[in-house]
């Protein structure tokens, strides 16, 4: 299962900015089905640049391969990258209900970078947990 997340204030539509964000909503996927995870929320904040805000956020996609929305700073960028999180930066009212059914078909077939690379890394990830519970051996 992959977890995205879209930065949004009515779980519809990818509407807000990621540092100002009032809310993620998170969603499970598969190459078959989707799901609504979880939903972050936020106290609502203006775009000024103050770094502190970023923290709670990015806490929050921990374990999310992705996180939609209309735009990040510079500084949300990077955070984000380092937390192993892509930022995807779209244009205004951009549904989530046909983002969820592109990233199953890529998810399914491939064809988005960003999805390929979750799925190589979570295949990595599960192989070494899976070697190490079988034992080490040289």
């Amino acid at each position: 299962m992959l977890r995205v997340a879209f930065a949004s204030d009515d779980r519809i539509t990818v509407n807000q900015h990621f540092g100002a964000a009032q809310g993620f909503a998170i969603f499970a996927l598969d190459g078959e089905r989707s799901q609504l995870v979880e939903v972050a929320g936020f106290p609502p904040e203006s775009m000024d640049g103050n770094e502190s805000k970023l923290a709670a956020k990015i806490a929050a996609l921990k374990g999310c391969a992705a996180v939609y929305c209309l735009a990040a700073g510079a500084s949300a960028v990077r955070q984000l990258l380092a937390a192993g999180v892509q930022p995807i930066r779209l244009d205004d009212g951009s549904e989530i209900d046909p983002l969820l059914k592109q990233i199953s078909v890529a998810i399914r077939d491939g064809g988005i970078a960003w999805v390929d690379k979750a799925l190589r890394r979570d295949g990595d990830a599960a192989r070494f947990e899976r070697m190490a519970a079988d034992g080490w051996e040289e």
